[in-house]
């Protein structure tokens, strides 16, 4: 499929949208294709479990935490979490085609058991988990849900990953770092159309071309694969996209390599967390839960697990400042 360039009539709108088109939706969207046949995948020195069978890391009830689950959650003994499925790393499905797993799954289980509760994960549409969590049909989703100011004025959150974009090269490319609008004149990349990070390389490139230096060329692909023949062949130099479908996409295969991430919400930090309805006290005892799994190691072990240890945060925070109403 040939590369099309952007219209310059659509420039000045993707660049006012930036900050409005930072906030995560639904993360199948745009990342990796999730698996659904093998039950493991190994490469470039790192295997994943892709079968139902998780033998996901121990982890014992925390006493602090535990305490500050709210008596109706307490009732049941049980905490119901629900993910969309599909996006690997995050949440997809296993060898079996039933079965939930993933980084966002792991973490579920993990702040759940922490609480001393029994844990159910769920998959849901995108759009169903608001009502979901603020009818109490649902406690929580972890679905790559972004911080923002419109969700905290009815959700409660414990942040557990940064949200990040990510530029990826061939594994054997000669570039080995981009970090800002230079580093990307010249090149070619692929990105999605309308979304953040095609605003983000738009403005860029605006910045390029007043400094003198040679513009990007834009490439838009329908699918994956015509993206990644288009790397592997060296008719694209850079992917810039979401950072953990092509983070596990680069571990599974060894085919490309991480060569620069920036934050999702550009220049604004933006932040993944557990997210609760508002003001029902969960996001306070899975706030505990995660610092503690931040403190006994477990967390660090699960975004390595699933290649996302990049994406890690140094300490779990309460309704942090979320990215603006648009």
């Amino acid at each position: 499929m040939a590369p099309l360039k952007p219209k310059p009539a659509v420039i000045a709108a993707l660049a006012a949208s930036l900050l409005g088109l930072a906030a995560c939706a639904d993360p199948g969207a745009s990342a990796a294709t999730a698996p659904t046949s093998e039950a493991t995948a190994t490469a470039a020195g790192k295997t994943f479990n892709l079968s139902p069978e998780q033998d996901r890391f121990k982890v014992d009830a925390y006493q602090p935490a535990a305490a500050q689950v709210p008596d109706a959650i307490k009732a049941d003994g049980k905490l119901t979490v629900v993910t969309t499925g599909g996006t690997a790393p995050l949440s997809t499905f296993a060898s079996d085609n039933k079965t939930l797993i993933g980084s966002e799954v792991d973490i579920a289980y993990a702040v759940g058991e922490s609480l001393g509760l029994q844990v159910e994960v769920l998959p849901v549409a995108w759009a169903d988990w608001p009502l979901g969590i603020e009818s109490a049909k649902y406690e929580a989703v972890l679905s790559n849900v972004t911080v923002t100011e419109a969700r905290k004025e009815k959700f409660d959150f414990a942040t557990y990953r940064n949200d990040l974009l990510g530029f990826y090269a061939k594994s054997d490319s000669d570039i080995t770092e981009v970090k800002e609008a230079k580093d990307v004149a010249g090149k070619r990349v692929i990105v999605g159309s309308g979304t953040n990070q095609e605003a983000i390389l738009v403005r860029w490139d605006e910045e390029n071309k007043k400094n003198g230096l040679k513009p990007v060329e834009f490439q838009y692909y329908d699918d994956d694969s015509a993206s990644t023949l288009a790397i592997q062949s060296g008719r694209a130099d850079l992917t810039f996209g979401p950072n953990a479908g092509a983070a596990y996409k680069a571990a599974k295969d060894g085919k490309t390599k991480q060569v620069g991430t920036l934050e999702g919400g550009w220049p604004l930090k933006a932040e993944i967390a557990f997210t609760t309805k508002k003001g029902n006290g969960l996001a306070v005892a899975a706030q505990t839960a995660l610092n503690h799994l931040i403190d006994d190691g477990t967390y660090a072990k699960i975004l390595d697990r699933w290649g996302l240890s990049s994406e890690a945060i140094p300490r779990s925070e309460l309704n942090p400042a979320g990215l603006p109403k648009k």
